[in-house]
């Protein structure tokens, strides 16, 4: 019989947010694929769990998979672990998972810890809709790109970022998405856990002037816009104003009648009748 694939999630922070099955199932299993045995030796020291455990990570997890992939079908019994949170959600696991399931090889997931989960329902923004959007892109002309690219989507955008990449990635979100109310949490579940509202505008300033920003941190992006309502009747003036005032915060002209006719609910081509008629 081919043994069984466990997807374990481990502690973001606190090591006590673990749950009984998964401290049961890593003493179980006959292997753990770790992303860093290191840190997830750590844990199993913790609670004294002795099952081997060998590295799973991204620069590996091509050829890892297949060797994995072979135990599982001798019988063995592996369990994959990240070093925080869910498997596979921004950590190496899917290829694993996928083969798994190709091969007809069980595969069991386990609730568990997820950053981006426990910032969104402590943020207080919207959690009916949401998009989950991993690390938005190092460059600042494709990270634009990308929030531009989300701004139409009906539902609070979440994101992992760097520290050191947080202060321009939040200016860049308040120039490409306006005023729109935002969250950074960091350090969750730890000691200094912190969870900062405002406008992304007001981030932004607060995050360009702080020194040495540190730890894990999830970017949370409301769906609302402040200044300009989708339902606001459309006028003679509005749509050269908001186009103005997009390329004033640098877009240009082609972005800015983009998110002018997104910010209005209308479609482009009808921003560009409008703007037209004002001219005339």
């Amino acid at each position: 019989m081919p043994g069984t694939l466990y997807i374990v999630p481990t502690p973001i922070g606190n090591l006590a947010d673990i749950t009984h099955r998964a401290l049961q199932t890593l003493k179980d299993v006959d292997l753990i694929a770790a992303e860093d045995t290191r840190h997830t030796h750590k844990l199993l020291q913790h609670y004294g769990i002795t099952t081997k455990a060998i590295s799973y990570h991204e620069h590996n997890e091509q050829e890892r998979s297949a060797e994995l992939l072979n135990r599982l079908k001798e019988g063995s019994d592996i369990a994959i672990v990240s070093d925080a949170g869910t498997p596979a959600i921004n950590d190496p696991g899917f290829r694993l998972v996928s083969l798994a399931l190709k091969n007809d090889i069980q595969v069991i997931s386990l609730p568990g810890p997820s950053a981006f989960v426990t910032a969104l329902v402590a943020s207080g923004l919207p959690t009916d809709e949401f998009f989950f959007g991993g690390f938005l892109p190092a460059r600042a002309a494709a990270r634009r790109a990308r929030l531009l690219e989300l701004g139409a989507v009906p539902g609070t955008l979440i994101f992992y970022e760097a520290p050191h990449r947080l202060p321009a990635t939040l200016k860049d979100a308040s120039q490409v998405l306006g005023p729109r109310n935002a969250v950074v949490a960091r350090e969750l579940t730890k000691i200094h856990e912190e969870l900062r509202r405002g406008t992304l505008n007001e981030l932004a300033e607060h995050y360009s002037s702080s020194q040495n920003v540190r730890g894990e941190i999830v970017l949370l992006i409301d769906r609302t816009r402040d200044e300009v309502s989708s339902t606001q009747p459309l006028n003679q003036t509005e749509m050269a104003t908001l186009v103005a005032r997009f390329e004033g915060e640098g877009l240009d002209h082609r972005a800015a009648l983009k998110r002018a006719a997104r910010e209005l609910g209308i479609s482009r081509s009808e921003a560009y009748r409008q703007l037209v008629r004002e001219r005339k």
